[in-house]
């Protein structure tokens, strides 16, 4: 194969990584196609010896160098987890008991709720959120 080829595949991969949304993978194999036709350039005439290092050298690139790109260039996701409603107030839907479990709305989501607290609380009773255990929250009364 002509070195050429290998170093326009490269210009089209990169292209393409331009063109695509960043996942970062076309840039690693142009990276392997533009190294596979400096071999070429430099006399290995095997088609074979040049595809494994283009393979070679595309895999070792995202495996090496894919983690920290995406860590430096991905926005950050939003720290929004469940373990933050710890602290917010709900409002009981049906009365509950201690121990029991109940339904709550909280940021306009009706919730399962057990009370942990030692009184029997009334509908429309404020409550505090002190846990998050799955999908279910472990509330008390509002003082």
């Amino acid at each position: 194969m002509q070195w050429w080829i290998w170093l326009v595949a490269a210009v089209a991969l990169l292209a393409v990584e331009m063109l695509t949304p960043g996942g970062f993978y076309f840039l690693f194999f142009g990276a392997g196609a533009f190294v596979a036709g400096l071999l070429a350039l430099a006399g290995v005439e095997s088609l074979i010896v040049q595809a494994l290092v283009f393979l070679a050298v595309s895999i070792a690139a995202i495996l090496f160098f894919r983690k920290p790109l995406m860590a430096r260039f991905q926005p950050p996701r939003p720290a929004h987890s469940v373990d933050s409603l710890v602290g917010e107030t709900a409002i009981l839907v049906a009365a509950l008991h201690p121990g029991e479990f109940g339904q709550a709305e909280l940021r306009g989501s009706n919730w399962k709720v057990r009370n942990t607290g030692g009184l029997s609380l009334p509908a429309g009773q404020r409550c505090i959120v002190e846990q998050v255990d799955g999908l279910t929250l472990s509330v008390r009364a509002a003082e």
